[in-house]
């Protein structure tokens, strides 16, 4: 009897699927980004490459790549196109979190795994939005919930099929309930608010999800925690989101560098502080990287759902994203004036950037989490 081997996914296959991508994405970004629409063909592309299965294991018909290599593929990707980089991170630390489900016993999470790898099913989250505290309320009604509110920052909302989401169960306070729960966008009674235009990483279509009267069923209920706690389910989430998020913001960082070494080769022969600024943003990006997939040895790739493991992954991404945004400040540094105008790379590098610090938790957060943590 033969049994059958199922090949395994290389970092350079990994690497590549991600560059076929951001070539199709590059092409595209400066209208999106000038006109703060979604990144459409680069979702084509991740569709028909199989990119949006990256994280789907082998035997529910996905790429099988470990958490490493999606934070390989994130850098790249982020590398050509930051919002394209950003929008699948939300979709690809979902299906990290679905697969840790599987492991742990959800019954629910391997058909959702199957929808993503037959289907094309992207997921999408609403986590970052209200976060410990949510706003959006569920009501106890025959059979289900009855959810009302208004989800902010909801990442790729024009092109997922379900968005990951919260509500509060009762007056909010230290006493209420937070449920978790997947909501198809095609339900009645949610939609869709094109409220995105803002700084940078404009091609995300980050809308806002309106919530009107939504019926939930109880058996759609994903799991619930205290009220004002990172906790639960949301903490599995925080744990899986920070290292593909920050890996996304880490890419935009080395395109910048790329670009800004590109224009001060040009030039001739570099000055010897554009030799030394080049010098530092490839330290910085070196050790920003060793931070994430340090993070990643340490707490393995099935990690248990404790604060140990969360301030591991929050203390690698805050690394990663400060440091990608004082590597994009360098780079423009280095580039010189052709960086200042709007058809540089590296001016809407600048902008992209600039989100990272905003996801939870914060840098100054996670100072503060790992102050408490030594305290302890």
């Amino acid at each position: 009897m033969t049994t059958t081997q199922i090949p395994v996914l290389s970092d350079d296959s990994v690497r590549a699927l991600a560059t076929e991508v951001g070539r199709v994405a590059a092409v595209h970004d400066a209208a999106h980004d000038r006109d703060a629409t979604f990144v459409d063909e680069a979702y084509a592309a991740m569709a028909e490459c199989g990119y949006l299965r990256l994280a789907v294991p082998t035997e529910l018909g996905g790429l099988g790549a470990t958490m490493r290599q999606v934070l390989l593929a994130e850098e790249e990707l982020g590398r050509w196109s930051g919002s394209a980089a950003l929008a699948a991170a939300m979709h690809l630390y979902l299906t990290l979190l679905q697969g840790w489900r599987l492991r742990h016993g959800a019954a629910d999470a391997e058909g959702v795994l199957r929808r993503v790898a037959a289907e094309g099913l992207v997921l999408a989250t609403s986590g970052g939005s209200d976060w410990v505290r949510p706003t959006t309320t569920a009501v106890q009604v025959d059979g289900g919930y009855r959810l009302d509110g208004r989800k902010v920052f909801c990442s790729q909302a024009t092109a997922a099929g379900v968005i990951s989401t919260s509500a509060v169960l009762g007056p909010p306070g230290p006493d209420a309930v937070v449920l978790h729960m997947g909501v198809p966008l095609a339900a009645p009674g949610v939609r869709i608010e094109e409220t995105w235009d803002t700084l940078g990483m404009r091609g995300t279509a980050s809308h806002d999800v309106v919530f009107e009267g939504v019926f939930v069923p109880a058996e759609k209920i994903m799991g619930q925690r205290p009220y004002g706690e990172l906790a639960g389910p949301l903490l599995v989430a925080a744990i899986h989101f920070a290292p593909v998020v920050a890996a996304a913001y880490l890419g935009v960082a080395v395109g910048a560098a790329d670009e800004a070494t590109r224009l001060a080769t040009r030039r001739g022969e570099p000055s010897a502080a554009a030799v030394r600024g080049v010098g530092e943003m490839r330290s910085r990006l070196r050790v920003a990287r060793w931070a994430l997939h340090a993070a990643v040895a340490e707490v393995g790739e099935d990690p248990p759902a404790d604060e140990a493991t969360l301030l591991a992954w929050m203390t690698a991404k805050r690394h990663a994203v400060v440091e990608a945004r004082a590597v994009v400040d360098l780079a423009l540094e280095v580039a010189g004036p052709p960086a200042f105008f709007r058809t540089s790379p590296l001016e809407r590098a600048y902008r992209d950037v600039r989100g990272g610090p905003f996801h939870p938790l914060t840098p100054e957060a996670t100072l503060e989490l790992a102050g408490r943590s030594a305290l302890a």
